[in-house]
């Protein structure tokens, strides 16, 4: 049942609460010659009780009961309606009666009940109301004009705050199809209007809520090319770099999200939603693929690297036991070497296979530290002969004189090899001892040698003649400037004066040195 038949439902059912019961034998002009006479004959058999003409004349018609009552537009307009669906049958709302004086502009009664519309002026039977006086009868087609304008309003208030438009266009034609009738006394040209009017803001309506649902649906589009769209660049990842724990629980948000649009989203069109899902499932295909490939090359690859590193345990495992410390040391060394090269199991595998492979290196470094500290016992009178050496060598320093530096040097080397080897935790600190002592006398046998070497020492006395001639000449060169006053040659006579005589003092110091 459209919007328009239930208001026409709703007015019917107001207009028989108002009207008194004689009100139900009126007849429309339409009405067959054999049914107007049946009419006219029903009306005469009423009691004169039910419709008194005096009261007729003098007050409206009764309100509707309290039952007939419908909600208001404000309140159905504010009931939450699917977007897609027809809204609710509302209430008429309250319009003022026509008037008899406003009624009389457009129609008239008979004598014998017939009422008349003036319309354009003509007039059009609408129908006959017997046995009831004049103004009662024009009232009664009044009233049947009153629920048109009430549906009229109704409409208007829906349009107005702006309600879905659907079945609209239909409510505007079901009333001008019952102006057309004109079985009502009333302003129907204004009431056409009104329609008129009311027919042109439906299409705007339409076209607003087409614009709002095309904006949607736009919408809607942009978001579920966007879930394709992020699907497809996860899926276009270069497998070995994918991070697939992240990039699985990212592609499973999508496909939620996916189904969550189908369920409560705008529905897109069948060719979009489909093309969309097709992109969407050959991205998720494709994920799926890689991660499949990639996880079993990676169970592959663990395989080949358990397989490597089982073999290098192996060789560990047996050198363990040698006794041979440097051939073994050094094997355990390019094993290692091996080791760093191979490819990585799984963290789990390739952690077992590390213990196992460094189980086997401690027991041959433990023994091989056994082995030494027992090597060191016996080294340890060794080094208190040593510790004595290194201490006798460390008081030729200073070097004074060198002669008896080298001399003392020498005795502590010749005893020093005759004191055989110490233990290896003591051996860097003892070497590095005796290396001190011995880079200082070189140092001093290397310091004599260039004071006394004679080319040096011809350089530098050429140098101190040259200078001394450049000194001469630039105090000439001073003197000259400043019997001329030339501040600028005497600033220039000085400054070259000062830098020489500098240089001078130095080379002297040195060739002092030398001396």
């Amino acid at each position: 049942m459209t919007d328009s038949q239930k208001s026409d439902e709703t007015a019917t059912d107001l207009t028989e609460a108002a009207a008194p019961a004689a009100d139900g034998e009126a007849t429309e002009a339409a009405g067959t010659p054999s049914a107007e006479a049946t009419e006219t004959a029903a009306a005469a058999e009423e009691p004169a009780a039910e419709a008194p003409a005096a009261e007729a004349a003098s007050a409206p018609a009764p309100a509707p009961s309290p039952r007939s009552v419908a909600p208001s537009p404000a309140a159905f307009a504010s009931r939450p309606k699917p977007a897609a669906a027809a809204p609710a049958a509302a209430a008429v709302p309250a319009v003022p009666a026509t008037s008899l004086a406003e009624a009389s502009k457009w129609g008239r009664v008979e004598g014998d009940g017939h009422v008349f519309l003036t319309i354009d002026g003509s007039e059009h039977a609408v129908g006959q109301y017997p046995g009831v006086s004049d103004d009662e009868a024009l009232a009664y087609f009044a009233r049947k004009y009153d629920d048109v304008v009430a549906q009229i309003v109704l409409l208007e208030q829906r349009v107005s705050s702006k309600a879905p438009s659907t079945d609209m266009q239909k409510t505007v034609t079901h009333l001008r199809e019952q102006l057309a009738e004109r079985n009502m006394v009333g302003d129907l040209r204004s009431a056409e209007a009104r329609l008129d009017k009311l027919s042109e803001q439906i299409v705007e309506l339409e076209k607003a809520e087409k614009a709002e649902h095309d904006a949607v649906r736009a919408s809607e589009l942009a978001a579920r090319e966007a879930i394709v769209a992020e699907a497809e660049q996860i899926s276009g990842q270069d497998p070995a770099q994918t991070q697939w724990k992240t990039s699985s629980a990212r592609m499973n948000e999508l496909f939620e999200s996916w189904k969550a649009a189908q369920k409560s989203g705008v529905r897109l069109g069948r060719s979009n939603e489909d093309a969309l899902w097709k992109r969407f499932r050959a991205a998720r295909t494709v994920f799926d693929r890689h991660r499949r490939a990639y996880f079993s090359q990676l169970d592959s690859n663990n395989s080949a690297a358990k397989s490597a590193k089982e073999k290098l345990i192996a060789e560990a495992e047996a050198l363990s036991s040698s006794t041979d410390w440097g051939f073994a040391a050094g094997e355990y060394r390019r094993l290692m070497d091996q080791w760093k090269a191979s490819p990585r199991a799984s963290r789990k595998d390739d952690d077992a296979l590390w213990a196992r492979f460094r189980a086997a290196q401690d027991v041959f470094f433990t023994n091989r530290q056994a082995a030494n500290d027992e090597i060191d016992q016996e080294y340890a009178a060794n080094l208190t002969v040593k510790e004595a050496l290194l201490a006798e060598a460390n008081a030729i320093l200073p070097v004074k004189d060198l002669a008896a530096a080298k001399k003392a040097l020498q005795s502590v080397r010749d005893r020093w090899e005759e004191a055989g080897k110490v233990p290896r935790a003591d051996m860097g600190r003892i070497e590095a001892g005796l290396r001190k002592v011995e880079d200082a006398v070189r140092n001093a046998e290397d310091e004599q040698w260039q004071r006394s070497n004679p080319e040096r020492k011809a350089r530098t006395n050429s140098a101190l003649s040259q200078l001394e001639s450049a000194i001469a000449g630039l105090q000439d060169d001073l003197a000259k400037a400043e019997k001329t006053g030339d501040q600028r040659k005497i600033k220039t006579a000085r400054e070259a004066l000062e830098a020489r005589q500098a240089w001078l003092d130095q080379i002297q110091r040195s060739a002092s040195e030398l001396s």
